[in-house]
């Protein structure tokens, strides 16, 4: 990764070519789905499939260009953006891509959000996969596209106002750890690939009404589809813990799915992998350090992670207060944090789990 990157488009993709065909469907690639699902593919067959569509994602270039593939024996460091397009302000294009605006050099100030961020550290053996979701609204410093930087503000701004490089540049200042490559997707495309599964069983315990979608949740299990299991990690709103317990959704969510991949045979199903595969792809945009094969490199060294590997955990919180100018914003507990990130980076997160036990995703009946 760099100390001062810089943002261009892959000339010549193919991706740009059907760029098109993206805006008028968007498909699904949410943050974690890149790293957890992709590792279930199994099979030449399947990975060469793999590959080919993986080399048809946008790319953003962040300068020195990513270290040697990840499949050398390496810890990983990941970032995820979700990655909401909102209306850009005046004068701005309406329709480019992320990768354009980035290529651009002029990043369009405000028209992109990224309320989902998650640092996705995967081990040098392979045999477990953490998740770590940084809140939104973590009132951190804010550094630029040159590593510089002159307040702090909401850990989202980062994105909105000095794209994917400042936010490369304001996460690894932030947590210490040097990210490997980076990942950004438009999360409202997430209905697709739950229905490309064919549903998504989740519980909910208790029942509540969201008022700002107008949703009522009624307790039970239920199975979420399209529309309905965006609404599911999106809800905020009617939840006791607002934010928190809306990331904890996500990753309930995202928990589930990958049950329901493993147990509904989407991965030897090669019509269902298809369209699942197509669904993780259409809409990604990764560093241009991170080919195709490096990304189906690392599914295949992946390819014996269950569930039961994967641990989902969301950084510490030490309270929320009010700022003068940002509004609510989430204070994060520095010394515990320091610990987490060192943990990550020395591969012993063992011992830090052993500390904190109950610092991990709850079972999937007690997330709200």
């Amino acid at each position: 990764m760099s100390d001062a990157p810089e943002a261009v488009r892959k000339p010549g993709s193919r991706a740009s070519n059907r760029r098109s065909f993206r805006q008028r469907h968007p498909a699904i690639v949410w943050s974690v789905v890149l790293i957890v699902l992709l590792p279930l593919v199994g099979g030449a067959a399947y990975a060469w499939n793999l590959k080919r569509k993986l080399d048809d994602v946008e790319t953003v270039k962040l300068n020195p260009k990513s270290a040697p593939d990840p499949d050398e024996g390496r810890a990983l460091n990941v970032l995820l953006l979700g990655s909401d397009k909102g209306e850009p302000k005046k004068g701005q294009p309406k329709n480019t891509t992320i990768a354009e605006d980035a290529a651009s050099g002029d990043w369009p100030v405000g028209k992109y959000r990224s309320d989902t961020l998650m640092i996705v550290h995967i081990p040098a053996d392979r045999k477990k996969v953490y998740l770590v979701s940084l809140p939104r609204d973590s009132f951190v410093p804010i550094y630029d596209t040159e590593g510089k930087t002159t307040h702090s503000e909401k850990l989202n701004a980062a994105f909105s106002m000095g794209g994917p490089v400042a936010t490369i540049n304001t996460v690894e200042k932030l947590t210490g750890l040097k990210m490997d490559h980076l990942a950004i997707i438009d999360w409202a495309g997430f209905k697709d690939l739950s229905s490309a599964v064919g549903g998504v069983e989740v519980t909910i315990p208790r029942s509540f009404y969201d008022p700002q979608q107008k949703i009522q949740w009624n307790a039970g299990k239920q199975t979420l589809e399209g529309k309905k299991a965006l609404d599911y990690v999106r809800t905020r709103y009617g939840l006791a813990g607002g934010d928190f317990d809306r990331i904890k959704r996500q990753q309930n969510f995202m928990r589930a799915l990958m049950g329901k991949m493993l147990s509904s045979g989407v991965t030897t199903n090669p019509n269902k992998l298809t369209k699942t595969v197509s669904a993780l792809t259409d809409n990604l945009t990764v560093d241009e350090g991170w080919s195709g094969t490096a990304m189906a490199k690392l599914a295949l060294s992946l390819r014996g992670i269950t569930t039961d590997d994967v641990t989902f955990m969301t950084a510490p919180v030490q309270g929320t207060q009010t700022d003068p100018t940002y509004g609510s914003v989430v204070i994060l507990q520095p010394d515990k944090l320091a610990e987490l990130f060192t943990a990550l980076g020395d591969d012993r997160m063992g011992r830090y789990l052993k500390k904190y036990p109950d610092d991990v995703l709850p079972d999937a009946e007690d997330v709200s």
